[in-house]
């Protein structure tokens, strides 16, 4: 093995590997999505047992191999510990950690989805909001992060800021109720979901979680994000299917 190599990020998953070992998935921000193995840390006396867990936030220590990375040790800044004990939220922690590890790539910087990840675990937790517009913020920020968010801010046909009434899934925006009337199949959206989409694609990471909306708003948005998910991502999430079931 060479040196070894600090990193840090957060545990995407852990799956056992073996009889005592562990093959975790890292989010990191010097190298991206990286897989690793934690040897031994099944063992009830090994040091590594509680840090090759989902949820673990911190710096971690690793050796490079040819194939593959070997952890050594961590330090950690947050365990979140406390989110296996709520129910559902821990599933839709699950659920964004899983939908992260869609987005992420080995050898990118991965500060601003490690951050978001952070604060939307820290919400979950503190129940600041509705655990489906945690869930919505969380997608569309996602979107925002890898630049394939919808256009909110301006029709996509005309460039028009203003009377912007009209969201189609197909062609990724909100037209204006002028071009509307030509050719724009889609749906309905207020004035308060339009400006809601805007806020959380425009604010920063630590803004995000600091607001609240009527149900109805909440209901809107929600429905947008699944549709929009529905046509431009082509997965369907294990986590999501259990979170649906329970709740």
């Amino acid at each position: 093995m060479g040196e070894p190599i600090t990193v840090t990020g957060v545990v995407l998953s852990s799956h056992p590997q073996g009889e005592y070992d562990r093959r975790i998935v890292l989010l990191t921000k010097e190298r991206g999505k990286i897989s690793a193995f934690a040897r031994g840390a099944r063992k009830s006396t090994s040091p590594l047992l509680a840090v090759s867990n989902t949820f673990v936030f911190g710096t971690f220590t690793l050796y490079e191999g040819r194939t593959s990375y070997s952890l050594m040790q961590a330090s950690v800044k947050q365990y979140f510990t406390e989110l296996a004990k709520v129910q559902p939220e821990v599933y839709y922690g699950f659920y964004f950690l899983e939908f992260a590890d869609y987005y992420s790539r080995e050898g990118t910087d991965e500060s601003d989805m490690i951050n978001l990840l952070y604060m939307t675990m820290k919400a979950l937790l503190h129940q600041q909001l509705d655990n489906n517009l945690i869930r919505s913020i969380f997608e569309l920020k996602v979107m925002v992060i890898n630049g394939e968010y919808p256009q909110v801010f301006e029709c996509p046909n005309c460039g028009k800021k203003e009377d912007l009434t009209m969201f189609s899934v197909e062609k990724g925006g909100i037209y204006c109720s002028d071009c509307t009337k030509v050719s724009v199949n889609g749906f309905a959206v207020s004035p308060a979901a339009l400006y809601t989409l805007q806020y959380i694609i425009a604010s920063s990471i630590e803004k995000l979680y600091t607001f609240t909306v009527v149900d109805e708003v909440k209901n809107e948005i929600r429905n947008i994000m699944k549709r929009y998910i529905a046509r431009y991502i082509d997965k369907r999430f294990k986590t999501l299917e259990i979170l649906e079931m329970m709740c």
